[in-house]
């Protein structure tokens, strides 16, 4: 696996690192402390199967994510920032990112969410999809039907199937769940049934993303 890893601030780059390592034993990662080096560093190829970028960075700032979107549209971005401004991610999204990460995540969060753009879906926080959902433009997050705020669904489990979602966020696989909760594994799939059921999820990936976007921050 090849990952741009790009960051005009070396102590973020340093912190994120043993994170990263935990997305793949092979990982190739590639680091940028500017949006010329980080085209330098896509140019030269293979073209990297993530680029987590700052939002803004020396020479080109802001403007540089757009330029480089456009010149490698096969590449997935994904936008690393501190900014919270609804301007901001609406321009990511406009860009092409597939994701936009508060840098407020903790790294076991971060990590999930990295692996579920990896696996092809796109990320938003939940006050991005709300917003997005209110003036028509194109969102990742499942909508819900009767108009619900979307951190509202968490409130529908119960303090079990939070716990087993905590541990799903964590990447934890059923028979781990089990063994850390002390039950069988067939009981951590029954929650797991209901998890679905309530968050209006088909499956795990859908149940964790949702999760993610509705503001989950448990570490």
């Amino acid at each position: 696996m090849r990952i741009l890893l790009a960051d005009d601030h070396e102590l973020v780059r340093g912190g994120l690192k043993p994170f990263l390592a935990e997305l793949s034993p092979d990982l190739d990662l590639l680091e940028a402390d500017s949006y010329s080096s980080a085209h330098a560093v896509v140019e030269a190829g293979p073209v990297p199967d993530l680029a987590i970028l700052d939002l803004r960075m020396p020479e080109g700032d802001s403007g540089g994510l757009e330029t480089l979107c456009q010149n490698y549209p096969d590449l997935k971005v994904a936008v690393l920032s501190g900014s919270t401004d609804l301007d901001d991610v609406r321009f990511a999204l406009h860009c092409g990112a597939v994701g936009y990460i508060p840098k407020t995540f903790s790294g076991p969060v971060l990590l999930q969410t990295l692996r579920l753009i990896l696996a092809g879906e796109r990320f938003f926080p939940a006050f991005v999809v709300d917003a997005l959902l209110l003036d028509s433009l194109p969102a990742s997050g499942p909508v819900v039907s009767e108009g619900e705020p979307m951190p509202k669904l968490l409130e529908r489990l119960s303090v079990r199937e939070r716990e087993i979602l905590a541990h799903m966020i964590q990447g934890g696989t059923n028979k781990e769940i089990a063994r850390l909760l002390h039950v069988q594994e067939i009981t951590v799939k029954v929650h797991l049934r209901n998890i679905y059921r309530k968050l209006g999820a088909a499956n795990r990936a859908q149940a964790v993303r949702i999760a993610l976007e509705s503001g989950w921050t448990a570490a």
